[in-house]
């Protein structure tokens, strides 16, 4: 028989010879075992390419399974929000809430009872409060994300919330005004147009009154009696937006500060927290409709509550009680000043009852 020769006499193609060393190589059961002459070559060229290999034939290289990475992210982000969702609820629906929705309500943060009665210290002014994990200053009255609103653009409506913020930090941060200056960078942005509140200001600050008060609008104390301890005061609260009437953009502010304070002589180390919940209603006018000036807003409304700034007549200054002026406060009604839920009770038209702090 030839070398390509079967017993029948049929010959063998070079693929058939190079298939069946395969199968030798491979460890197969019906191997020839005396292998002929063109057997052996074909052998013999495999055996010099050694790159080549069997993978083609019968052997394989098992693909990587494959991950199912999306869905697995997916299902992390899920648990991570639901978590979210269990710690802080209040936050995750701020994240949904729209421009003209209302302020949202804060849960009474509250605090240990072994932290809340701990003293507070000229180093630790906010010590055993709640305000203590508040934001300073500015960095906690949040403004939403602007947009077209009425006759403003959503640019302007960008810039009219920022300016909004400004009164509020014109009116409640400075620290000129809250040591009793007059605060004029405030007044600047408030319409020199309208008429009522112009009133206003042109008496509150000589002869306040219970109807004419700065405390309506501005934090002021009287530095002859009272200081500011350290440099910072707490803040929570938020600006909304809607459209108001004449296509105006109506600003809601509704904002909580927290003011550590001592007495102004020398030698006293009695920390008292005033505390302040202000709602300002502003409405920024079409010109085209509304006589106003640029940059200026007018004020639909105003209220505040306080607690711990004073229960007597009008002076045009809040005037925290300090030792035993603190039992007259003891009278009025129970409030708890960081409880947000309920709405702003005091202001221009709730008289003068005075609230007492059920923790400060």
């Amino acid at each position: 028989m030839g070398a390509g020769t079967e017993p029948d006499g049929s010959s063998r193609s070079d693929e058939e010879w190079e298939r069946f060393l395969r199968e030798s190589v491979a460890g197969a059961a019906d191997a020839p075992k005396e292998p002929s002459a063109r057997a052996r070559d074909v052998a013999k060229r495999l055996r010099a390419e050694p790159g080549r290999g069997l993978e083609g034939w019968r052997s394989y290289t098992p693909a990587r399974p494959k991950l199912r990475t999306g869905w697995y992210v997916v299902g992390l982000l899920a648990s991570l929000v639901l978590l979210v969702v269990a710690l802080a609820p209040g936050r995750v629906v701020d994240l949904f809430a729209g421009a003209d929705s209302p302020p949202l309500a804060d849960r009474p943060t509250q605090v240990p009872l072994a932290e809340a009665a701990r003293r507070p210290t000229m180093d630790e002014p906010f010590r055993g409060s709640p305000a203590a994990g508040w934001a300073s200053g500015a960095a906690g009255i949040t403004v939403p994300k602007a947009g077209a609103v009425g006759w403003m653009s959503a640019v302007e409506v960008e810039r009219a919330l920022a300016r909004s913020r400004d009164f509020l930090v014109a009116s409640g941060l400075d620290r000129g005004v809250l040591r009793g200056e007059r605060p004029e960078k405030a007044i600047a942005l408030i319409n020199p147009h309208q008429k009522d509140v112009q009133d206003l200001l042109k008496t509150a600050f000589r002869t306040p009154s219970e109807k004419k008060d700065p405390l309506l609008l501005f934090s002021r104390f009287q530095p002859s009696r009272t200081h500011l301890v350290g440099d910072v005061v707490k803040t929570r609260g938020q600006l909304t937006y809607r459209e108001g009437e004449h296509g105006a953009l109506q600003v809601t502010a509704d904002v909580t500060f927290v003011y550590p304070v001592t007495r102004a002589d020398a030698g006293g180390d009695e920390i008292v927290r005033t505390i302040v919940r202000r709602e300002l209603v502003l409405s920024w006018d079409d010109p085209d409709k509304v006589i106003t000036e640029p940059g200026t807003f007018s004020i639909v409304s105003y209220k505040y509550d306080m607690t711990n700034g004073g229960c007597g007549a009008p002076t045009g200054y809040f005037t925290p009680p300090f030792g035993t002026d603190r039992r007259a406060d003891a009278a009025g009604t129970e409030v708890d000043p960081y409880d947000r839920n309920a709405p702003v009770g005091r202001g221009e038209s709730s008289g003068d009852e005075c609230g007492r702090a059920t923790r400060s």
